[in-house]
């Protein structure tokens, strides 16, 4: 996914850095702070595209947030966070 976040090649500080900015949205999701509202379902997404991008960390917090989470709103959440990724590389294509 070297393309994830408008970064192209493999600048893995750049990559890094969006993996970690994804991840800080779900954080902020999980917990309803940083001006966004509490919203497991965004949450997940977003701390999915982190894992998605190897930001490792988002593994257990998305695993976390998911045991709180019903079957139908963790399939939303990965369908959102699959549209966000392809919606990401087209831009960055």
């Amino acid at each position: 996914m070297s393309n994830l976040f408008g970064v192209q090649g493999t600048d893995s500080a750049h990559k890094t850095s969006s993996a970690e900015a994804a991840f800080e949205l779900g954080m902020a999701y999980s917990s309803g702070s940083g001006g966004v509202p509490l919203d497991l379902v965004q949450a997940h997404r977003w701390l999915n595209v982190a894992a998605l991008c190897g930001y490792r960390p988002a593994l257990a917090w998305r695993a976390e947030i998911a045991a709180e989470m019903e079957g139908k709103d963790i399939v939303e959440a990965q369908r959102l966070a699959r549209s966000t990724i392809v919606q990401i590389e087209r831009k960055a294509a």
